[in-house]
């Protein structure tokens, strides 16, 4: 069967506050259909080494509240390869309330001070989401830095 692969950006450094999980990016799939999670990147503009770490959270997320572009800023998924087809899938950055429900898949600590994760989720390892669910980046900071991440997907 032939792929059509997304991706969805910050477009824009999203602060983070001081101790309080912010959901940075999300994505959700339409009615008909569930995402499969393919690489997630993401980097701080951090300056000061002595910066604590910032705990990145991939979070699955069934989008009970704030769906993208509730209490959100709503992103266009851009087409990265394959066949062009209408996407159904909506996305968001930079929640002021925390949609729900959010189920923490991976974490992992992540210096500030010019820390940037790139990773592409191996082959056979790929989280996927049932239809109108999807994923969520969420990130906690003790000290007061921003931001700027990218997800890639694939309908499924």
């Amino acid at each position: 069967m032939a792929k059509a692969g997304y991706s969805v950006v910050t477009g824009a450094a999203v602060s983070l506050v001081a101790s309080t999980a912010k959901s940075v990016l999300g994505i959700k799939s339409g009615e008909a259909f569930g995402l499969d999670l393919k690489k997630v990147w993401w980097g701080f503009t951090g300056v000061d080494a002595t910066d604590a770490s910032v705990v990145c959270e991939l979070c699955y997320c069934t989008w009970a509240t704030n769906a993208p572009g509730t209490n959100s800023t709503s992103v266009t998924p851009a087409q990265v390869y394959g066949r062009t087809i209408a996407h159904g899938v909506t996305a968001a950055r930079n929640w002021t309330t925390e949609p729900t429900v959010l189920t923490v898949i991976g974490e992992i600590p992540l210096s500030p001070n010019g820390g940037v994760l790139m990773y592409d989720i191996p082959l056979g390892d790929t989280p996927d989401c049932a239809p109108d669910h999807g994923f969520v980046l969420r990130f906690t900071a003790v000290d007061t830095v921003s931001v700027r991440a990218t997800m890639f997907f694939e309908r499924a």
